[in-house]
């Protein structure tokens, strides 16, 4: 039993890093297109659609992040503090995915695009 903790606790880590990984890389694909994209259609729209593409890419990040956060604590630190620290944990990356949400789309997580009705 202590052996599939311990590779849990392994595959969490993992998780988190291929979230750094997935922000590192959304970064650098990002800037990499702007530098392109900035002759071709111009400084603003370059802009809006680099801001767009970092935001995506922080916001995939952080749900694995937070996916490796949950693994970890679920199977490793099985404690009430372990817990307390996960909801805060949880929390903060889910109000900074909203706000993110917001700022790259225009429109709250929850609202339809193009205000359409269900």
């Amino acid at each position: 039993m202590e052996a599939m903790r311990d590779y849990l606790g392994l595959a969490g880590y993992a998780i988190e890093a291929a979230g750094v990984l997935v922000i590192v890389i959304g970064l650098a694909w990002s800037s990499g297109r702007f530098l392109l994209r900035l002759r071709a259609i111009g400084g603003l729209p370059a802009y809006v659609e680099l801001r767009r593409n970092v935001g995506r890419s922080i916001i995939l990040g952080l749900e694995f992040l937070i996916a490796g956060d949950i693994i970890r604590t679920v199977t490793v630190s099985q404690t009430l503090e372990g817990v307390a620290i996960l909801v805060v944990i949880v929390l903060i990356r889910a109000l900074l995915t909203i706000a993110l949400e917001l700022e790259t789309e225009g429109r709250w997580p929850w609202q339809r695009a193009g205000g359409e009705r269900p």
